[in-house]
């Protein structure tokens, strides 16, 4: 019989497994850590959805909170091994699929290492992981890391100035304080993550993904956003003020006082994931479009929700 007792062990033992505390756990899936700990002492369960992403945080299959799911030996499971990763790891499986480099390239494993304040600048890195690893202050800047996956792991405060990210995997990570200035991103994913005080200056980003990231303290100045998808992110009172969107959708995301200010639309969706709902359309009503410039299907879209289009220019 499955009980509260025994899902909290499990979920403590994966969450040191993965050498994350209770609070970088809760920040991850946007709950306070106190709810964490109730969690591991058995007195209260999460529910089937907050299961489900408790288990790719914490790089578990869902049946191992089942009661007949047989563990792995306690060392095995803190080094996670190579095939445990591409078991649970998407993006890591999609890397393999990358054009092969003219030149053999070794995959590079960095998980669980304490490399805090290290000097990668300028390596070449491709398909590199760096999965439950301490890599606070580190600095990556001007570094090649096509295709490499960061998870589960500290990168605050970490420099990724003009590195390359083209298809790189940042999930379940703390980047506060990170920066992205003239980064190359591309098909670069950002899932569940907070990316608080984190800063994208001059960057152009292409066909990224920011997943369930929470983007409220998050700096962009002068960045292009092209086919960006931002799918349930909490985007709420987010400055992207003179900056240019285009084939971009903010999906079922929290936008509530956003700033376009000065900002040029094209071809950008604000939708919700089922029918807009009263509390969808106040929440528009609250985004700042002043002295912005957007197409008109952009402008109509936003017209007929009921946001405040008065000092916007038609394209």
């Amino acid at each position: 019989m499955i009980t509260t007792k025994m899902i909290g062990n499990k979920i403590a033992e994966a969450r040191k497994n993965i050498n994350i505390s209770q609070a970088r756990l809760a920040q991850h899936l946007f709950i306070s850590s106190q709810a964490v700990g109730k969690w591991e002492r058995g007195e209260s369960m999460p529910d089937i959805i907050t299961l489900n992403r408790l288990a790719e945080i914490l790089g578990v299959d869902l049946n191992y909170f089942s009661e007949s799911f047989q563990s792995a030996d306690d060392e095995t499971a803190f080094k996670m091994t190579n095939d445990l990763m591409e078991d649970n790891e998407q993006t890591i499986q999609e890397a393999d699929n990358l054009s092969p480099s003219p030149e053999r390239q070794l995959l590079t494993n960095f998980s669980g290492s304490n490399l805090p304040q290290s000097d990668f600048a300028g390596v070449t890195v491709p398909k590199g992981r760096f999965v439950g690893s301490a890599l606070r202050g580190s600095d990556f800047s001007g570094a090649d890391l096509t295709g490499s996956s960061f998870k589960a792991s500290d990168v605050r405060e970490t420099n990724f100035d003009g590195a390359n990210l083209t298809d790189c995997n940042f999930y379940a990570l703390d980047l506060w304080g990170a920066s992205f200035h003239q980064s190359i991103l591309v098909r670069t994913n950002f899932s569940t993550s907070a990316l608080g005080g984190a800063k994208f200056s001059d960057v152009r980003l292409t066909n990224v993904k920011l997943t369930m990231t929470d983007l409220r303290k998050t700096i962009f100045e002068n960045c292009i956003f092209e086919g960006v998808d931002f799918n349930k992110s909490d985007m709420r009172g987010l400055c992207l003020d003179g900056q240019t969107f285009t084939g971009v959708t903010f999906d079922n995301s929290a936008l509530k006082e956003v700033s376009f200010k000065g900002a040029t639309l094209r071809n950008v969706s604000f939708r919700a994931t089922h029918a807009l709902t009263n509390k969808y359309y106040r929440t528009i009503k609250t985004i700042r479009f002043d002295g912005a410039m957007m197409d008109k299907l952009s402008y109509n879209t936003l017209r007929g929700m009921g946001a405040d289009l008065s000092k916007v220019t038609i394209l």
